[in-house]
């Protein structure tokens, strides 16, 4: 099963940004929404953020106003961008489709925020 493909993590400093991107395995233009989760050490899969086909955005409480997602679809890429990086925001970051492709879940991508 293809997979998902995150990248663009590291290290920054608390404040700093980062810019996540992640390829879908196919084809996303008919996807009802893409999706960013994250892992921190010790806690469960946590969604972050959702685009759907027509724009609608969800963002969890302790990202809202910090991060912003977007997706391209031509592409089939969804993208991540962070600002205002706090240390709690350290985990690895994954992305998928909703419906989740159960099979389809990448490697993910650490990113660390200390300084």
């Amino acid at each position: 099963q293809a997979q998902f493909v995150e990248s663009g993590g590291g290290w920054v400093q608390p404040g700093g940004s980062l810019r996540l991107s992640c390829v879908a395995p196919g084809s996303i233009d008919n996807v009802y929404a893409m999706e960013w989760y994250r892992q921190a050490p010790g806690n469960e899969r946590e969604l972050v953020a959702r685009i759907t086909k027509t724009g609608g955005i969800y963002y969890s409480n302790p990202v809202k106003g910090r991060f912003v997602i977007s997706r391209h679809n031509a592409k089939n890429t969804v993208y991540l961008d962070m600002s205002s990086l706090k240390p709690e925001d350290t985990a690895v970051y994954y992305c998928n489709q909703f419906p989740t492709l159960t099979e389809s879940w990448g490697q993910g991508t650490q990113v660390t925020v200390s300084s």
